[in-house]
């Protein structure tokens, strides 16, 4: 398929220019008829030297969360505003800075104004709108309330932003400093010990065990630096191969939960994104068995999703979920009551965001908690390194020094 470059009127008379990729310029032609658009010029799109010149993980990067949330408020505003949803996507799209955004919002603009709903014209981007932006946006039209459907996935965003930098805050302060221990590790085995090598080779001295480790260590490290560097790419690459089946998932997301500290962190962050993405598309709108189908593909743990697809299926039968989430052991007794009373009383979502609410702050408890637990765990790791290090090497002197002395 070629891509091709079109200007077309409408049926106001406004001149609109987009792209199209088709099998040829008569299948572009006939497409833009169907629309009902007038043709003004259509020509193959410039490539290669004619055409622009793009750094695809530059250009080609899609927009991120914070944007698109971003996005979502000010498309809020604008709608409640009264101003149509043609013209907001058009000043949303001159506000904009990221240029592969504001290339989207072109496209997803001409298609509105061709007579299509925005549910389906973002549905054709999903490395920017996924599942559940679009199926919410899709309740909003349905019911009308399309600006506050946008003002509550703006809202949803910011809080899963927040969620997200809460977790990244926590585990940003052990990875520099393993990176850290890392590099004293390496400089002071490729530096460090080679010279004290030499002085104790030259003296003769009866050398340790710990010595003798530490001096093939830092011999296989300054000579053999590519292998090393090909068994942990190796390493990395097997972990993701077996990461990639649903068996390795499975594996690797049940020793995630049910590692000290972190584990505590992780199931309480996805107790809070389920809780809080459920009960959005409950509130706006979206049927139960759908709510659950398009939360479970927004979780990012395989037992959670399990547990999730149990319940989906008790609830296509026409039995309570929340039996279901007790079974599955991976919700809390507190959860499990919230969502039978929820159950009980019609107001499932209230109570789902009452339960991401009370979650979101056990995040931070845990996050405080993890922080406190790992700084000391990381000094006594670095001090027990470089311990083992400076002690290999001087044990050997000290012996010398004692034989001297006698």
């Amino acid at each position: 398929m070629a891509v091709f470059e079109y200007r077309v009127r409408d049926r106001a008379g406004k001149i609109m220019t987009s792209q199209l990729e088709a099998d040829s310029l008569a299948q572009v032609r006939d497409n833009l008829r169907s629309k009902g658009l007038l043709i003004v010029d259509i020509k193959p799109a410039r490539t290669g030297l004619n055409g622009d010149i793009k750094i695809p993980f530059l250009t080609d990067r899609p927009p991120g969360l914070k944007q698109v949330a971003l996005f979502s408020k000010q498309m809020a505003t604008l709608i409640n505003a009264g101003v149509p949803l043609v013209q907001s996507l058009a000043i949303m799209q001159r506000q904009l800075e990221d240029k592969s955004f504001q290339n989207i919002l072109k496209v997803v603009r001409t298609d509105v104004e061709s007579g299509t709903p925005l549910s389906d014209a973002i549905l054709k981007h999903p490395k920017v709108f996924d599942r559940l932006y679009i199926n919410l946006v899709r309740a909003g039209e349905t019911s009308g309330t399309l600006d506050a459907i946008m003002g509550r996935i703006s809202d949803f965003q910011e809080k899963e932003l927040a969620l997200r930098g809460k977790i990244k805050s926590a585990l940003t302060y052990p990875v520099i400093v393993l990176v850290f221990a890392l590099g004293i590790t390496y400089f002071l085995l490729t530096t460090i010990v080679p010279q004290f090598a030499l002085i104790l080779t030259s003296l003769g001295a009866p050398l340790p065990p710990l010595t003798r480790f530490l001096i093939a260590v830092s011999n296989f490290l300054q000579h053999q630096t590519l292998i090393f560097a090909a068994i942990i790419g190796a390493g990395v690459y097997l972990y993701r191969r077996y990461y990639a089946t649903p068996k390795g998932r499975y594996q690797i997301d049940r020793i995630k939960l049910k590692a000290p500290v972190l584990g505590t962190l992780l199931r309480r962050s996805a107790i809070a994104s389920f809780a809080r993405t459920f009960g959005l598309l409950l509130a706006s709108g979206v049927n139960i068995i759908e709510s659950l189908e398009i939360t479970k593909g927004t979780a990012d743990n395989a037992l959670i999703e399990e547990a999730i697809e149990n319940a989906r299926n008790v609830v296509m039968v026409g039995e309570p979920m929340s039996g279901s989430l007790a079974s599955s052991k991976m919700f809390p007794p507190m959860v499990v009551s919230m969502v039978s009373i929820g159950e009980e009383t019609g107001a499932l979502d209230s109570m789902l965001n009452k339960v991401a609410d009370f979650y979101e702050r056990e995040v931070d408890e845990a996050v405080d908690s993890m922080t406190a637990a790992i700084e000391p765990i990381m000094i006594v790791f670095l001090g027990t390194i470089v311990g083992l290090i400076v002690a290999g090497m001087f044990l050997p002197m000290f012996a010398i020094i004692g034989q001297l002395s006698k």
